[in-house]
């Protein structure tokens, strides 16, 4: 569980008034959605007289393509489409954008910030259209906020976080999070949870941003919501990160992408397909936002050049010890495949990177190194070390200190604040050993040091110290691969299992247990938020004849032409399943009891105006409709569903074709149709 931010603490930053929050036009929208008796109507106007977040809110609506059939056009219609929940989200959202494009945090990249979060969001409603795991609408809102604490960190203390930024690069393998708890008693995962709580937003999004980062630390059941939520948040972040990351480094992040989509059970197509669908969305929406954004390859020439990087990178390996005329000197490794101990005096071949302006110094280190095995590549500049170390990815770098255009401290620092170069190993050369320089060299990232001239049985034992640390991180790492490998494996697995125990087979649309769940789900939140929530109980009329008089087959199509049909007319809030043969059971949250009957008109229209064509016959459908509206008689969600059933039967004993509430109605004996 969470160990939330002390909330004596929190009201303390909120009364100093300088925590982000809403302001202008996206206050009132948040105001007037706050109070019940606040109409559409209303909304829209004040919607309305802010153009930008009309712009905004369509483009929202509009991307929800997997629910809607046509273009919204129209202010009243994104509201209908989105809901009150979404909408109050979005204005949060874009109001933060809007006011906080800027600040006084030095080393806060404002511009990236944001730039990160828009692909953020986009990912997340791209994963939530294909999971439904909730609206994904509400999911590209969580996406936009989820590090907001950052955001709020850099605006509370600017001069102070700019020191913590800083002191990323120096203490590279000491995550942000800690030195953010060690500056100011709490972080930013704290802080993000703590805003989003505070704004209203449900704690299954709340607690689940939390634990993005670290997923593995929920402790959330395989396959449940919040498992599903914190897992789509992750990798939506790794996403983020991918488009944010150097052209050349791109490539390298793909592996570590589809080990974390699979997790969502997202194949390696399925996550290039998903991640070009969010750079076509986030190009669109960073022109109406006013980001930078910027031409990105296809992530399946990424994924191919990611593995002929690798591939390469192997070969070579492979080429420079059969060069030396020695069988490859790869670690020994038992029948399992985890790496054995290696003897004492045994070279583990490594790539190294020499950077200095001196070819005869370069000449000197590549003998040593090439006399026990290493494979060595060479740079006579730091600009050049920089680039050769990121596009071959070497295990350890030897750099002299000054160099013309960029010394070896300043590649140093660049190089820790990318993802590859944060785990070389560093070995700077120097003529001075000034106690001073020494530590400003240790500070900056360096691993180790070495005076010049070069004593080459010193710089031998230095590789060896080096090589030691290498070893040791390698090991780890194919620890913490193969448990990343199996808990992928199992989350495929438990994932596909879950969906099978969860969704019906023949119209693809949830089954009766995730409909209980989820209603159970909504019948807290409603409790909690003393929200409206609506359900409905659709049943196809004269079901059974289908199949008498033409098959099972036609009824099959039946029953999946219904589906299409429900599905166009619906909502993307709400949620709709197949409960029984011939029945399905329609969830609306926020929903009174006129807009769940407007709702149900739909859907009874869209059913009876779209034929079914088959086996040479053209079928007319129709639909019964029950609607029911919580209310202070129900006790539980079954009592919903109940009223709902009988309002169904009410509305097939009067002829069928129609819909009918039960309101009013009292719980009794249900009389089937005649």
């Amino acid at each position: 569980m969470v160990v939330p931010l002390d909330v004596t603490k929190f009201e303390h930053l909120k009364a100093s008034g300088d925590l982000p929050s809403p302001k202008g036009v996206a206050l009132a929208i948040i105001r007037l959605i706050q109070q019940e008796d606040s109409s559409m109507g209303e909304l829209a106007r004040v919607i309305k007289t802010d153009p930008a977040f009309v712009g905004r809110l369509i483009k929202a609506a509009n991307g929800l393509a997997g629910y809607n059939r046509r273009s919204i056009a129209s202010v009243q219609e994104a509201l209908m489409v989105l809901g009150l929940p979404a909408v109050r989200t979005l204005a949060l959202g874009f109001s933060l954008l809007s006011s906080y494009r800027d600040g006084n945090c030095k080393n806060f990249d404002y511009g990236r910030y944001w730039t990160g979060c828009l692909v953020y969001g986009l990912t997340m409603q791209a994963v939530t259209q294909r999971t439904r795991v909730a609206a994904a609408e509400e999911t590209f809102c969580l996406g936009l906020l989820a590090r907001v604490g950052e955001l709020a960190l850099a605006t509370l203390f600017p001069q102070d976080y700019c020191k913590v930024l800083q002191q990323t690069v120096e203490y590279r393998d000491m995550p942000l999070v800690v030195l953010e708890q060690r500056a100011f008693a709490l972080n930013h995962r704290e802080l993000t949870s703590a805003m989003l709580s505070d704004w209203g937003l449900p704690k299954v999004f709340h607690e689940p941003a939390y634990f993005a980062e670290m997923p593995e630390e929920s402790g959330y059941a395989d396959g449940s919501r919040e498992f599903v939520l914190v897992h789509s948040l992750h990798f939506s972040s790794f996403v983020s990160e991918v488009f944010l990351a150097a052209d050349v480094e791109r490539p390298s992040l793909m592996g570590r992408l589809f080990e974390i989509g699979a997790r969502l059970s997202l194949d390696a197509a399925a996550v290039n397909e998903l991640c070009d669908g969010v750079v076509r969305e986030w190009q669109a929406w960073g022109s109406l936002l006013e980001l930078e954004t910027f031409e990105m390859p296809s992530f399946g020439e990424l994924a191919i050049r990611g593995e002929v990087i690798a591939n390469s990178l192997a070969s070579v390996d492979k080429v420079r010890m059969e060069a030396l005329g020695a069988e490859p000197r790869i670690m020994p490794v038992e029948a399992g495949g985890r790496p054995l101990a290696v003897p004492a005096g045994v070279v583990q071949p490594m790539r190294v990177l020499i950077v200095d302006d001196d070819a005869s110094m370069r000449a000197l280190v590549r003998k040593v190194l090439e006399v026990v095995g290493h494979q060595v590549i060479e740079a006579a500049n730091g600009r050049a070390g920089m680039e050769m170390a990121l596009e071959f990815q070497p295990q350890l770098m030897i750099v002299d200190w000054v160099m013309p255009e960029m010394s070896g401290l300043e590649l140093t620092r660049a190089l820790r604040q990318t993802k590859i170069g944060r785990s070389i190993y560093i070995l700077i050369m120097t003529s001075l050993e000034d106690d001073d320089r020494l530590i400003e060299a240790f500070e900056n990232g360096v691993d180790d040091f070495m005076s010049k001239p070069i004593n080459p049985r010193v710089l031998a034992a230095r590789l060896r110290a080096g090589q030691r640390v290498i070893r040791l991180q390698q090991e780890l790492d194919r620890d913490r691969e193969e448990i990343r490998r199996f808990a992928a494996e199992l989350a495929v697995s438990n994932r596909r299992l879950q969906e099978v125990a969860l969704t019906d087979s023949l119209t693809g649309f949830p089954n009766r247990r995730y409909a209980i769940e989820r209603m159970q789900q909504e019948w807290s939140v409603s409790s909690r938020t003393r929200r409206p929530l609506s359900g409905m109980v659709i049943d196809v009329d004269q079901f059974k004849s289908y199949n008498d008089t033409h098959g099972h087959d036609v009824g099959d199509a039946v029953l999946r032409q219904v589906a299409t049909s429900i599905k166009g007319a619906l909502r993307a809030q709400d949620i709709v399943a197949r409960t029984g043969g011939d029945e399905f059971l329609v969830i609306c949250p926020d929903t009174g009891l006129d807009a769940a009957v407007a709702c149900a008109e739909r859907v009874r229209f869209a059913v009876e105006s779209t034929p079914l064509k088959t086996a040479g016959v053209t079928l007319n459908m129709s639909v019964s409709i029950g609607v029911a509206t919580r209310d202070t008689v129900m006790t539980d969600p079954d009592a919903l569903i109940k009223r709902a059933d009988q309002a169904l039967y009410l509305a097939k004993n009067k002829g069928r074709n129609r819909i009918m509430t039960a309101q009013s109605l009292r719980p009794g004996p249900i009389v089937p149709p005649r």
